[in-house]
């Protein structure tokens, strides 16, 4: 099935009355009624962050995992309980406001939709896509219904990153050539195709985990319920999982849109997993923050980054473990991950006077803007484009130290080999 025809049947399967999900939820007492697709492992931290909200009612829980389920029931014991989303959509989709989605990255944009469709405000794990056109698809239909929505990436409303991008906008360091970041988690897999097939866990739903990816034999440990994000038909790689937030702060403070270019040095493809060290160079084009062009360079798996007289620090310090380092005309911004920035001119470190803002909550924020509170800071609008950047340095890494050229426009590449990895087909599960 090809993804818009996907999107078409889920708008056809749609039979909840469009409404704004403010209106649904402050005619519910005040409350707002959430359903979570996805509620083991990250899933079970978005479960805990959003019901913190004094004003949430957790209405259904969703998992292809029955441990899972078990477990987040126990906390939630009023909450019906579902494997399959759709049918949870089918028979309460009247009774829930808003939607969080905690899956596997090829299950964020069917069950997004899916909700979307159904005029539901959706919160969506990181990255917001697996694929670039899926990135697309929901960008335009949250625009186009007025949707509320909110990419999971958690750090975009720290403290220490905010204030990272109100000091580069202020232009401490001038305008910035060169980004230069880096992550050694390694969520790439080198090795062959695993064979044959393990006996597939009473507690696990194996079709509904695959979804409307590819139909696949079970393996144990291989896919289920850590290292999918190590292959390439469920996940997208350590650039997907910590490049998202990694990029984020020099992404909003320079107000980049998506890169010109790609070019990625790695192993070459196997067609199974991604690889575990790769060195993605782009070139975005110019902004109000930005020289006539910005260099990036995203450095992951065992070992990164490699060393550059950019990311030399003074009194000869160990780079942070994760982070960023903004190159500018007037000297240089160190960006741990999830820490302050920290100023460096002329090889040695200048005091920062640090904006006073107030603290945020990224989910909270979701939930206030659902009762119209608030306004979310990373919604599709946002979020759909710097997935979109990420994605397409994935894609790249099946074409190892080849330049991809990128039109904005027509959301093609001018290499055609490229463009068939800018979608798959959705399976009927």
């Amino acid at each position: 099935m090809k993804r818009r025809d996907f999107i078409k049947n889920s708008a056809a399967f749609a039979s909840v009355t469009f409404l704004p999900s403010s209106v649904w939820a402050l005619t519910k007492n005040g409350k707002l009624r959430t359903a979570h697709i996805g509620v083991g492992g990250m899933g079970a931290e978005d479960l805990k962050s959003i019901s913190s909200h004094k004003l949430v009612e957790i209405t259904a829980l969703c998992d292809v995992d029955s441990n899972s389920l078990v477990a987040a029931k126990k906390l939630h014991p009023k909450a019906k309980v579902y494997a399959d989303y759709r049918k949870l959509f089918d028979e309460i989709g009247n009774s829930i406001d808003a939607v969080i989605v905690s899956t596997p990255d090829h299950t964020h944009a069917p069950a997004s939709i899916l909700a979307m469709n159904l005029g539901k405000p959706v919160y969506c794990q990181k990255p917001l896509t697996h694929h670039v056109s899926e990135a697309r698809a929901m960008r335009k239909l949250a625009e186009d219904n007025n949707l509320i929505t909110q990419m999971g990436i958690q750090c975009h409303s720290s403290d220490e990153y905010r204030k990272a991008v109100i000091l580069i906008q202020s232009g401490i360091i001038g305008k910035v050539s060169c980004v230069r970041a880096w992550s050694p988690k390694n969520w790439g897999y080198d090795g062959p195709t695993p064979e044959g097939s393990d006996p597939i866990p009473d507690t696990l739903d194996w079709n509904f985990w695959l979804g409307t990816a590819s139909e696949r034999p079970y393996k144990e440990k291989i896919y289920h319920p850590v290292n999918w994000r190590k292959l390439l038909d469920y996940g997208c790689g350590t650039l997907g999982d910590m490049g998202v937030h990694i990029f984020d702060s020099p992404y909003t403070a320079l107000e980049l849109d998506v890169p010109n270019t790609i070019k990625t040095s790695c192993r070459k493809p196997t067609g199974f997993g991604h690889p575990v060290n790769n060195i993605v160079t782009y070139d975005f084009p110019q902004t109000k923050y930005t020289t006539e062009n910005l260099k990036w360079v995203w450095y992951d798996g065992p070992g990164a980054p490699d060393m550059h007289e950019d990311l030399e620090l003074p009194n000869m310090e160990k780079l942070p473990e994760q982070g960023a380092v903004f190159v500018g005309e007037k000297g240089r911004l160190l960006l741990p991950h999830w820490d302050y920035p920290k100023l460096i001119v002329n090889g040695k470190y200048e005091k920062i006077d640090f904006p006073n803002i107030e603290k945020v909550d990224h989910y909270h924020q979701f939930v206030d803007t659902c009762l119209e509170k608030d306004k979310c800071s990373a919604p599709f609008s946002y979020a759909a484009r710097l997935t979109e950047s990420i994605l397409l340095g994935v894609v790249a890494n099946r074409f190892p130290d080849m330049t991809l050229n990128w039109d904005i426009n027509k959301a093609k590449f001018a290499e055609t080999e490229a463009n068939k990895l800018l979608e798959s087909k959705y399976r009927a599960f």
